[in-house]
């Protein structure tokens, strides 16, 4: 049987308050052995759902699964005994050490203590944890949290493993180091791997790709698969006028284009499939499509319009007659010399532990900054200072012309904040979270409610106004976080990781949002993970043990170091700093 996995007419609903919402419609899939398969769509597609059915924690309405021929339905215990699930928020006992946890979840597997040790330090070994056993896991960062519940996962040596986005707010080294882990179980132990992920060029990297959306199947195959149809329609475009994310909103105006993506010192664009229109003031140049592309095509089912021709090239090679002409003058108010945030010399210690030493830089108004670092850099640290929201020990910190150390209330109403995990109240409504936010901020009367009015309209709530928080999708949440934090109209937005666990099209309507505020002439101070965000930032700031290791702009940085990507720059300059240590 070469089946792992399979899925026969299942679908599965749920109660939400008075609405039934449809997880899983007829689906029939089947995962193959030995081999790492994706399953990847938007917010709300059914894949943790799909996961939780295949391991018997759900029981579907319709339908039949089996996971190597033992129904889930009528053998739980059999198939949970082969199967090791890693769900997103795995249950680790952060008053507990490495070792006690790995200790503890032995015992619930029910492995016998006979050749634990020789398991444990293979595992050890495999996730570079071995000098950390000793160390509570509540004091481990991010990364290594996530290896720690994998290896978990791991003791009972599965012959199926479940991931519910393993990597989600992990630094890219520390993914790397997961997807060793991962592919060590497949070649040495025979493992059949079925996972969720964000990441697209994690996806592209499975041998088998499973794209959901509203529960059901978009496509599935090999990554490669999925790219024939987007032959002669992807295109790379520069300009030499204006700043790449203006380009960026003008091509994404254009009736001809499906998406857009900001890349090195140009602009991606995926086209309908008539091709990209003649265009004036600009380079266009055709490149190869990848498995990004076709998952944002597939999912907007654009309306395309019928090629006359049937042949596709590169329209910078048409004549520039009665053709759009881009770029615009850059809009008012956007990027300026004047510098709205300046730090000097920032230090953050807690007891003798240095977490931010002697960090220095200026942002200019109007200008996206990005503050990357591995988990426990000292990059959330520095950002709860720019924030009022931790004091600094010492050091010069300005935000608007306001000084932090001395004036941080006066500063705050300045200042918009999105955290990592989303300030909303859960249990009031999008308008009730609206109307605090706004009290919070010191709107009243009039002003108040046109405020409401619009971050309803511009963010697509109004559908959702009396909806409870905890029962939007992760996408909604997120554009609620936003106007939450647009409510007074700030002069710097402050983005903690906003795009963490949220599907690759939320982000990029987030993105193409954060560009229109930008070009407005809002700061904008954000971190993040995914490494293609960072090339969406005018300059950045990449920081490792509480110290600075580069700053500038990517396209600057990347020639700099000879490297093709920032995530390969970011990976590189981490793994010098370890070496030196």
């Amino acid at each position: 049987m070469s089946e792992a996995i399979s899925l026969k007419h299942v679908s599965k609903s749920f109660r939400v308050g008075k609405n039934t919402v449809q997880a899983l419609n007829d689906l029939n899939l089947a995962v193959e052995k030995g081999i790492v398969t994706a399953l990847v769509g938007p917010d709300a597609a059914g894949k943790t759902t799909l996961m939780r059915l295949v391991m018997g924690l759900l029981l579907p309405d319709a339908g039949e699964i089996t996971v190597f021929g033992h129904s889930v339905q009528r053998e739980a215990a059999t198939v949970q005994e082969m199967t090791g699930y890693m769900p997103q928020r795995f249950g680790l006992y952060e008053d507990l050490t490495v070792q006690e946890n790995m200790e503890l979840y032995a015992e619930l597997k029910g492995l016998s203590r006979q050749g634990r040790r020789e398991r444990y330090d293979l595992l050890f070994r495999m996730s570079g944890l071995a000098p950390f056993t000793s160390r509570m896991s509540g004091r481990l960062s991010g990364g290594m949290k996530q290896k720690l519940g994998l290896i978990c996962t791991l003791l009972s040596s599965p012959q199926l493993l479940i991931l519910d986005e393993p990597t989600v707010g992990v630094d890219p080294l520390s993914r790397r180091e997961l997807w060793q882990i991962i592919r060590n179980a497949v070649e040495n132990e025979g493992m059949t791997v079925l996972l969720s992920t964000a990441y697209l060029d994690e996806a592209e990297r499975c041998e088998q790709v499973i794209l959901l959306n509203r529960g059901r199947i978009v496509g599935q195959g090999r990554p490669s698969s999925f790219l024939e149809p987007l032959k002669g329609r992807t295109f790379f475009v520069t300009s030499q006028k204006g700043l790449r994310r203006d380009l960026a909103l003008e091509l994404s105006a254009l009736p001809s284009v499906v998406d857009v993506a900001l890349q090195a010192d140009g602009v991606r664009v995926i086209a309908k499939k008539g091709g990209l229109e003649p265009l004036c003031g600009v380079n266009v140049t055709a490149i190869a499509p990848r498995f990004e592309d076709a998952f944002v095509t597939l999912l907007t089912q654009a309306q395309e319009a019928p090629s006359l021709t049937g042949q596709h090239s590169a329209p910078n090679a048409s004549p520039c007659e009665n053709a759009p002409s881009l770029t615009k003058p850059l809009a008012v108010g956007s990027a300026t010399n004047e510098d709205v945030i300046v730090v000097k010399d920032l230090e953050k210690w807690f007891g003798a532990f240095c977490a931010v030493n002697k960090v220095s830089f200026t942002v200019k108004r109007g200008e996206i900054f990005g503050l990357l670092g591995a988990n426990g850099a000292g990059k959330s640290t520095t950002f709860r200072m720019l924030c009022g929201l931790l004091p600094a020990t010492r050091g010069v910190l300005q935000v608007s012309g306001e000084n932090l150390l001395r004036a941080s209330s006066r500063a705050r109403m300045k200042i918009g904040y999105m955290a990592q995990r989303f300030s909303l109240y859960g249990n009031l409504t999008v308008l009730q979270n609206l109307r605090f936010f706004a009290g919070a901020y010191g709107l009243k009367d009039k002003r108040r409610e046109e405020r409401i009015q619009w971050a309803l309209t511009e963010f697509g709530l109004t559908p959702f106004q009396d909806f409870t928080a905890m029962a939007l999708s992760l996408g909604h949440k997120q554009r609620l976080a936003l106007a939450a934090a647009l409510m007074h109209e700030p002069d710097i937005l402050f983005l903690d990781e906003p795009t963490s666990g949220v599907d690759p099209l939320a982000r990029r309507e987030f993105w193409r949002e954060i560009h229109r505020l930008a070009q407005r002439g809002v700061t904008v101070l954000v971190t993040t993970h995914f490494m293609e965000e960072a090339e969406y930032c005018d300059r950045l700031l990449i920081m490792s043990r509480g110290e600075v290791l580069v700053q500038g702009a990517p396209q600057e940085l990347k020639a700099q170091y000879g490297m093709a990507s920032i995530e390969e720059l970011f990976v590189s300059l981490l793994e010098r700093r370890e070496e030196r240590l």
